[in-house]
C-alpha cells in the first residue's frame, strides 16, 4: 500500500471544506493512515462521518486522539477478518495450479495480470538487457519540481535541551582526535556478510528460549520473585508466571486475543491471559512479561498485576575525559537520499552542502542509499547496475566533505536494493576507496552499537517504530505510543524484540541472538522511521527519529546532537552527555 502523505489529506480536506492550518494536525492523520492502513479518502470519509454524529466536532489534535479510540481501531480489526479471507482465497487459487481440476469446475483459470504490481523481486528478476542495455528505459535526470520547490529549509522542527546561544559547529579540527569504534570490538560485531536462507525451526526455538529465560531470571532478581509457576497448571492461590506475549489468530492483537507462551522450564504451553483486571498495560507480541494472577482452571490466566522490564546499565568509561573539552558536534540524516520521482541526488547535496557550513565532527548517515522502493527502480527503469549508482553516491559524499574532514559513519538499510536484505544486516563492503578516506569512513552492520569519545550511540535503520506501532496494544498507560515502543526497546533489551518479525524483515535468528541485542542502555538511541520525527528522553536515553531526509517528492529532515562526554554527575546521578538536539527540515 503506497503511504498517504500530508498533500493527499490536505486535498481531501479542502475537498470537504473542512479547515486545518496546523502542520501536526496533519502529521498525526498521517501517522493514523500509516497504522491502520487507510487511504487518504477512507480517512476522510471515516473522519466526516465520526464528525457528523459528534455534533460537528472541529478537528484538532485532542478530538483525532478520541476518534483514533473509539473508530479507527474498531476498523482494523475489521480490515484484519478481509485479510485473512482474501489470504484464504489466494491459498486455494495455489493449491489449485497443482492439481488436475474437477470436471465442470467453475473457477477461474490462472492468467497473467495485465498490469503486474511492481515488486522488489520484479526488478531483480527483470531481464538483465532491460535493465542495463542503452536502448532501454532511461532515469529521470530532470531534478524535482517539487522538491525544489519546497518550503520552509532550514527550519528547526523539534528541540531538544538547551538551545539558546547555541554555535552548531563542529570542533577547530573536526573528526581529528574523535575516537570511534564498534562497541565490543570488530571480533564481536558482525563485520563481513554470512551464509543465510537455512533455518532450523528447532534452532529458532532456542533462540526464544533463551531469550524468556535470561529476561526471567533479570526479572526474578529484580523484583525479589522466588520461582515462577507453570502457566497451564490450575491453582486456587495466586500465582506468578513467566512468558512470551503472542497472538492467538493471524490477525492484530487485541484485548481479547492475548496468549502467554511459556518457556521449556514451565512447561512451554500456552494460556489465554484476562486483561480485565489490569488498571494499566502495554502489549506487543514477542515481548518477555512477568504476569500475577489466578489460573484456577488451567485454562485461562486473569492477570492482576504486570511486572515491567528493566533497561541494562548505561555504559561507563574507564577513561578521564576532558570537562573543558568542545562538545562534539554530531549529524544523523537517513535515506532515501532522492526524490521518488527522480534520480538526481539533489537531497544529497544539499545536506553535503549542511555539511560543508556546520563542519560536524561525525556524520552517521543511514540508508536507504539506492531504494528499493523508489518508482523507476521498481520498474526496472535505470540503465545502470545499483552497485554503480550506490558507489557513486558513496564517492560524491567522501569527496563532498574531504575539505570538511569529519569521520562518516554508514550503516545499511533492508531498503538498500544492492545489498543483502537479510537481520541483522552485515556492513557495506568499499574496495574501491583510497587509503586517505578510508580513515574517515566506518562502515558499520544494522543494528550497531558504536562508541564514540566515551559515548554510546545505538543505531539501526530498520523501522521498528513503524512495525511495532501497528502491533502493539495498551491501555491507562497516560504515555505516547513512541515513548512506550522506545521503553520496550530498551528494557527488552533488543533492536527489534516484535516476534514474529513482519513479512519485509528476513530474519535470522542465530545471528540475530548474536548482534542484534543491546549490551548496554545506550546514552543516545537512533530510531529513523516513516512516522513522525521526535528526540525523546526515555528512561535516560535520548532517542531520535531524525526523519528521513526525503518523504516522496518532496524535502525531509536530518537531526544534528552537541555532546559532550562528563564523568562527572550532580547529586551522585548521571548525566546525559546530550547538550541538546534538534530536527532540521533539508
Amino acid at each position: 500500500m503506497a503511504l498517504v502523505s500530508a498533500e493527499e489529506l490536505q486535498l481531501e480536506l479542502d475537498m470537504f471544506g473542512i479547515p486545518c492550518q496546523d502542520e501536526s494536525v496533519l502529521d498525526k492523520m498521517v501517522e493514523q493512515c500509516i497504522c491502520y492502513r487507510l487511504q487518504a479518502d477512507e480517512m476522510l470519509h471515516q473522519w466526516v462521518a465520526y464528525s457528523s454524529t459528534n455534533d460537528g466536532l472541529k478537528l484538532t489534535i485532542d478530538t483525532l486522539d478520541q476518534f483514533e479510540h473509539e473508530v479507527t481501531r474498531a476498523s482494523i480489526l475489521v480490515t484484519d477478518l478481509h485479510f485473512l479471507i482474501k489470504a484464504e482465497e489466494e491459498e486455494e487459487t495455489l493449491l489449485d495450479a497443482y492439481s488436475t481440476p474437477a470436471k465442470g469446475s467453475q473457477k477461474r483459470a490462472l492468467t497473467t495480470p495485465e498490469h503486474p504490481r511492481s515488486k522488489r523481486s520484479t526488478a531483480l528478476l527483470a531481464s538483465p538487457g532491460l535493465l542495463l542495455s542503452p536502448a532501454s528505459f532511461s532515469p529521470s535526470t530532470t531534478p524535482s519540481q517539487k522538491y525544489s520547490q519546497r518550503g520552509g529549509k532550514g527550519e528547526v522542527v523539534v528541540t531538544f535541551g538547551a538551545v539558546q546561544g547555541t554555535r552548531w559547529v563542529g570542533r577547530k579540527n573536526p573528526g581529528a582526535g574523535v575516537q570511534l569504534e564498534l562497541l565490543g570490538g570488530p571480533e564481536d560485531s558482525l563485520h563481513c556478510s554470512y551464509k543465510y536462507m537455512f533455518q532450523r525451526l528447532r534452532d529458532i526455538r532456542n533462540v526464544l528460549t533463551e531469550k524468556i529465560e535470561e529476561l526471567g531470571e533479570n526479572l526474578r532478581t529484580h523484583f525479589s520473585i522466588e520461582e515462577f509457576s507453570p502457566v497451564s497448571l490450575p491453582a486456587q492461590d495466586s500465582i506468578t508466571v513467566l512468558g512470551q506475549v503472542c497472538c492467538d489468530g493471524n490477525g492484530k492483537l487485541n484485548a481479547q486475543s492475548v496468549l502467554l507462551e511459556a518457556g521449556p522450564e514451565q512447561g512451554g504451553q500456552q494460556v489465554p491471559v484476562d486483561l480485565a483486571e489490569l488498571k494499566e498495560y502495554s502489549l506487543f507480541p514477542g515481548q518477555v512479561v512477568v504476569m500475577e494472577g489466578m489460573n484456577a482452571t488451567g485454562r485461562k490466566l486473569v492477570a492482576s498485576k504486570l511486572y515491567e522490564g528493566v533497561p541494562l546499565p548505561f555504559y561507563t568509561s574507564t577513561i578521564k575525559m576532558e570537562t573543558d573539552e568542545e562538545p562534539m558536534n554530531v549529524l544523523v540524516a537517513c535515506g532515501p537520499y532522492t526524490p521518488s520521482d527522480s534520480l538526481t541526488f539533489d537531497p544529497l547535496l544539499d545536506l553535503i552542502s549542511i555539511i560543508i557550513r556546520d563542519r560536524p565532527d561525525v556524520c552517521l548517515l543511514l540508508g536507504p542509499f539506492v531504494d528499493s522502493k523508489h518508482e523507476q527502480i521498481e520498474k526496472a527503469q535505470v540503465t545502470e547496475t545499483f552497485e554503480a549508482i550506490f558507489s557513486r553516491c558513496i564517492e560524491s559524499i567522501v569527496d563532498g566533505t574531504k575539505s570538511v574532514g569529519c569521520r562518516l559513519v554508514f550503516v545499511p538499510s533492508q531498503r538498500d536494493i544492492h545489498h543483502h536484505f537479510i537481520y541483522p544486516q552485515p556492513p557495506f563492503s568499499l574496495p574501491n576507496l583510497s587509503k586517505d578516506q578510508a580513515q574517515r569512513v566506518t562502515l558499520v552492520p544494522d543494528p550497531c552499537t558504536l562508541l564514540i569519545d566515551g559515548v554510546t550511540f545505538g543505531v539501526t535503520s530498520t523501522d521498528i517504530l513503524f512495525h511495532m506501532s501497528a502491533e502493539e496494544i495498551s491501555c491507562g498507560t497516560g504515555s505516547d505510543r513512541f515513548s512506550r515502543i522506545l521503553k520496550h526497546m530498551l528494557t527488552q533489551r533488543s533492536y527489534y524484540p516484535l516476534y514474529p518479525p513482519v513479512e519485509e524483515v528476513n530474519m535470522d535468528y542465530e545471528k540475530f541472538q548474536s548482534f542484534g541485542q543491546m549490551s548496554l542502555t545506550p546514552d543516545v538511541l537512533i530510531v529513523p522511521s516513516e512516522l513522525r520525527y521526535f528526540v525523546k528522553d526515555v528512561v535516560g536515553c535520548v532517542c531520535v527519529n531524525p526523519g528521513r531526509l526525503t518523504k516522496g517528492q518532496v524535502g525531509g529532515t536530518y537531526s544534528r546532537l552537541l555532546i559532550q562526554s562528563s564523568n562527572t554527575s550532580e547529586d551522585g546521578k548521571r548525566v546525559s552527555p546530550c547538550l541538546t538536539a534538534q530536527v532540521v527540515k533539508i
